[in-house]
């Protein structure tokens, strides 16, 4: 019945994701963006030091299609102005990193990711209780 049969913890993170993503609001879903890809770059430094490389530029991908897919795409120039341009680049330039860090197997790359992601998330889970998100009025990511 499920792919993950042996693991069923997978199966439950599995089913707590998508009940999760079911309820949230469109900043919980933001959270959750930041919440994955640092998790995906927990277990890409775990793989780089266990040498299992496959597992590794798995982990590595993931984490910048999180970025770029999800992070980068829900930012909205139009109301974030110089702010959004600037988030923008700084997801370009951990996209940048993360394909360095696999290419070379720089585990610091992949923790300064993991840090500017962790300050960010910081950020953004602050401003949760700001009346323009409480109310669900647009705010820029």
């Amino acid at each position: 019945m499920f792919s993950s049969r042996n693991r069923p913890t997978e199966a439950y993170s599995k089913v707590g994701l998508e009940t999760g993503i079911d309820i949230a609001n469109p900043h919980r879903l933001i959270l959750m963006l930041f919440d994955g890809a640092i998790l995906s770059l927990a277990s890409a430094g775990q793989a780089m030091k266990e040498k299992k490389i496959e597992e590794k530029g798995k982990q590595i991908s993931s984490a910048i299609g999180i970025i770029s897919s999800g992070l980068q795409s829900s930012v909205d120039p139009d109301v974030g102005g110089e702010l959004s341009e600037r988030l923008i680049a700084l997801y370009d330039y951990m996209c940048q990193r993360l394909l360095f860090a696999n290419l070379h197997n720089d585990l610091a790359a992949i923790e300064e990711v993991s840090s500017l992601l962790g300050e960010i998330r910081s950020a953004w889970q602050e401003i949760a209780t700001h009346p323009a998100v409480v109310s669900g009025n647009k705010v820029a990511a």
